[in-house]
């Protein structure tokens, strides 16, 4: 069966020191997207005053400048480099709409550094998949990074319960109590966080070990069911049998995604506004507030008609007079949420109705042709299939978290994924014994 050589295109070779020092830094990108600089947060430290988030402090933020530059300093040394420009054309469109949209935001600096944390999270998804010279070294670094986060989750919950279980005596949301949530800040991350790690480990089973990936899917499965996210625990079959089927689809597959998606999101918004669709969803059993997020889409939605086109900026609308004056009145206790939690609404705070154009063109259009051009030519490999089921995951998890545009992990693994399916389609079918030669 042929399978496509994973990071090494047609021709190219790399140095003998890149090859060494790839490896390294890669699980250095990886390890510091996925863990970070301060693991296993207290929820009481982080409301005191004057205390910081990892993504804003100085430190964290030389260091992700860093880690950039080595990424784009080790793609320089290999030939790669060339496939970079090729995988920018959309996404170049994005940020600069971003940038021209937040000179008109509050604080335009604040926008910069904020597009440009993004903008460095990109490049090092790029990286990720770029620097590998085959599906197998890939795979082998997956398999250290998902090994890592599955494995310090567990040792929090064993060892830091008290920062790694949410307790009753949490400052915030203390009805939470008992839901495992590792090294992370929230059980909803975490449970994301699980579904990766249990797409990553079905991956490793065909890829790597049998043993390995299927001890990685149960701990990551049972730490999802731990963590009680019900809407990640409930994707995980959903996505499993959507990929089996979009593989399968042949050009059906864009209509099944953005049917789908756009359904999805109608009944969701339509939910926060409209009374005869509380009432349906609640004769069929449903949670007509989504736990209480219909009240902040509602404050969402009328800001998005006050400024259509433009947005209010990068991270510029949350906890701003843009939000307080429309709603102080009502004491509205959502004035005080600090996103969306719907990604494609998020964007149109962000940038206006041309950005969710554009992120539904990079995020949806294009993958479903990459991965249609993939499947097409035969080149149904188990990378493929891992970068579907990810990219599937992501795209409807946006219907109800906001984690689209960020520094975060989602976000960098979203990133790899979309990244991901374009040099799959782009990539020679090789025979695997050719490639792990």
């Amino acid at each position: 069966m042929a399978e496509v050589s994973y990071g090494q295109h047609s021709g190219f070779s790399a140095s003998p020191l890149s090859q060494w020092l790839s490896p390294i830094l890669l699980g250095i990108v990886l390890l510091y997207f996925w863990i970070g600089l301060s693991p296993f947060p207290s929820l009481a430290e982080r409301l005191k005053p004057g205390h910081a988030v990892d993504a804003h402090t100085v430190i964290n933020q030389l260091v992700m400048v860093a880690v950039s530059l080595s990424v784009i300093g080790m793609l320089m040394m290999r030939p790669s480099l060339g496939l970079v420009p090729r995988l920018w054309g959309v996404l170049a469109l994005i940020f600069i709409w971003l940038l021209l949209t937040g000179a008109t935001a509050v604080d335009p600096f604040f926008v910069v550094r904020r597009v440009t944390y993004v903008l460095l999270t990109c490049i090092c998804a790029c990286g990720i998949l770029l620097l590998p010279r085959s599906s197998s070294e890939f795979a082998k670094l997956m398999a250290l990074c998902v090994v890592c986060v599955v494995g310090l989750c567990y040792f929090g919950v064993l060892a830091l319960p008290q920062n790694a279980i949410h307790q009753s005596g949490d400052p915030m949301e203390p009805n939470l109590a008992g839901n495992w949530r590792g090294y992370f800040l929230h059980k909803n991350t975490a449970a994301a966080a699980m579904v990766y790690a249990a797409f990553l480990g079905l991956f490793l089973r065909k890829q790597l070990s049998s043993v390995l990936g299927t001890l990685i899917f149960v701990a990551a499965c049972l730490f999802l069911l731990k963590t009680g996210g019900k809407t990640s625990a409930a994707m995980l079959p959903a996505v499993l049998i959507a990929a089996w089927l979009f593989e399968r689809l042949g050009w059906l597959r864009l209509v099944l995604v953005g049917s789908v998606l756009g359904a999805v999101n109608f009944v969701l918004l339509s939910a926060a506004v409209s009374r005869p669709m509380q009432r349906l969803l609640s004769s069929y059993g449903f949670d007509p507030t989504f736990t209480e997020r219909t009240a902040i889409w509602r404050i969402a939605v009328s800001a998005v008609k006050r400024s259509p086109l433009t947005g209010y900026g990068f991270h510029s609308f949350w906890d701003t007079d843009a939000v307080l004056r429309g709603e102080a009145a009502l004491k509205n206790w959502a004035v005080k949420a600090t996103s969306a939690h719907n990604s494609y609404l998020e964007l149109a705070l962000h940038g206006g109705l041309p950005l969710v154009a554009l992120m539904a063109i990079w995020m949806v259009v294009l993958p479903c042709r990459h991965a249609g051009i993939a499947f097409k030519r035969g080149v149904k490999s188990d990378v493929t299939r891992l970068f579907v089921r990810m990219w599937l995951f992501s795209v409807f998890l946006g219907c109800l978290e906001s984690v689209f545009l960020t520094g975060e992990q989602m976000w960098f693994m979203t990133a790899i994924s979309i990244f991901g399916l374009q040099l799959q389609a782009q990539a020679d079918p090789v025979d695997a014994e050719a490639e792990n030669a």
